[in-house]
């Protein structure tokens, strides 16, 4: 008999930490690598945040608070939505979680019955469809061209929706590729969800402030006949650089945030009292500070993009929000070079060359592979210039 469940046995370990793990053991090895796996902004959290979660631990703050978030902070997420995207909500539509993923996690665990299915397009953020697996249910993986924009239309999400499917995921701006959907573009699904009554929609919006070249957020919660069925979730980390404060929250029909709630009560219970008052912090205080961060991202995006663009067998889109790249190197997989898969071409390039990156086929897409830009300048022109010459050595 088999120690391990089945369920676990159905998923695989998350592969961008695996590939920045991976490259934290070089570093310790002594080798000088440069990675590109990790999706962490670079920047630090602002002092404004720290202070607040500073004066909270000298105020006592340090008990448990309500398992699914405190009502300072979710009122403060209230007022996020209400300024931000012209949503109102009430304080039992809304939840926080131990970071975004667990609030995904929780909503999977909640929601699905076996045989229900999921609608992911991919390429997809590599945790959605092992949730999904660990839940019960059954992901349904659409693929979305380059031509596309790496997008799900309006024609393929129709002909996806059976009569089990139970969500569908939405991630704009998306990782891996950074592309965001346009306010046309989510109206022409909304039209096929419209008609599709039982389909619940998960809207990733984790990346909503990281966006570029005048791109305007639109979030599908925002089409009014589809909000009662929309769960829309967040967090902290990405836009105010609060990774490690593991704070995410969503908001949505009371039903299922009140089921989520449930579920995190006997897993985690409620998250960091400290994390949370910072996270009011964050959503209250200035937010200046994130366009200038964008705009750092943008530049170094132009460069990556270009530099990419320049070299032999690489074609890379330029993406207007998040801070990844997924250029393709289809070019590249060829007998000259002697590379099959998108998988040989990132280990070779970590062998050869010190880079970390992370082979498209984990995203759902083969061909292409995914590179995060949330470094310094120094360290993009440095894996670049290696990118570059790795490239042109396996072409000659």
């Amino acid at each position: 008999m088999s120690i391990i469940s089945n369920s676990l046995k159905r998923i695989k370990p998350s592969p961008t930490i695996a590939v920045t793990q991976k490259a934290r053991e070089l570093r310790a090895a002594g080798k000088d690598v440069i990675g590109l796996g990790a999706g962490e902004p670079d920047f630090d959290t602002p002092d404004n945040i720290k202070n607040a979660a500073i004066k909270a631990i000298r105020n006592g703050d340090t008990k448990y608070t309500a398992v699914d978030g405190t009502p300072a902070l979710k009122k403060a997420i209230i007022s996020k939505f209400k300024r931000e995207n012209k949503l109102k909500y009430t304080l039992d539509q809304i939840t926080v979680g131990t970071g975004g993923k667990q609030v995904l996690y929780n909503a999977f665990m909640a929601t699905l019955n076996k045989g229900d299915e999921v609608i992911i397009p991919a390429p997809f953020w590599v945790s959605y469809p092992d949730m999904v697996l660990l839940a019960g249910g059954k992901p349904k993986i659409i693929k979305c061209t380059e031509q596309d924009g790496f997008k799900l239309t309006a024609k393929k999400l129709k002909k996806a929706i059976t009569k089990k499917t139970k969500w569908l995921i939405l991630n704009s701006p998306s990782n891996p590729t950074g592309a965001g959907y346009t306010k046309r573009e989510i109206q022409n699904l909304a039209k096929v969800l419209i008609k599709n009554k039982n389909v619940l929609i998960l809207s990733d919006d984790i990346y909503e402030h990281v966006r570029y070249d005048n791109f305007n957020f639109f979030t599908i919660a925002q089409i009014p006949r589809l909000k009662d069925r929309t769960l829309t979730m967040n967090g902290v980390s990405k836009s105010y650089a609060m990774t490690g404060w593991r704070i995410g929250y969503a908001a949505g029909p009371k039903e299922i945030i009140k089921a989520v709630g449930k579920i995190q009560s006997q897993s985690t219970s409620n998250p960091s009292s400290i994390s949370q008052a910072a996270a009011v912090e964050a959503l209250n205080g200035k937010q200046s500070f994130i366009k200038t961060r964008a705009k750092a991202f943008r530049d170094r995006r132009n460069f990556v993009v270009k530099s990419l663009n320049d070299i032999e067998g690489i074609h890379c889109l330029t993406p207007n929000g998040a801070f990844y790249v997924f250029p393709s190197c289809k070019g590249l997989l060829n007998k000259k070079t002697k590379l099959k898969t998108d998988t040989n071409f990132v280990q070779r390039l970590l062998e050869k060359e010190n880079v970390a990156v992370v082979q498209g086929s984990a995203f759902g897409l083969d061909g292409y592979f995914r590179i995060s830009y949330a470094t310094s300048m120094k360290n993009l022109k440095k894996a670049m210039s290696r990118i570059k010459s790795f490239c042109e050595t396996i072409n000659k």
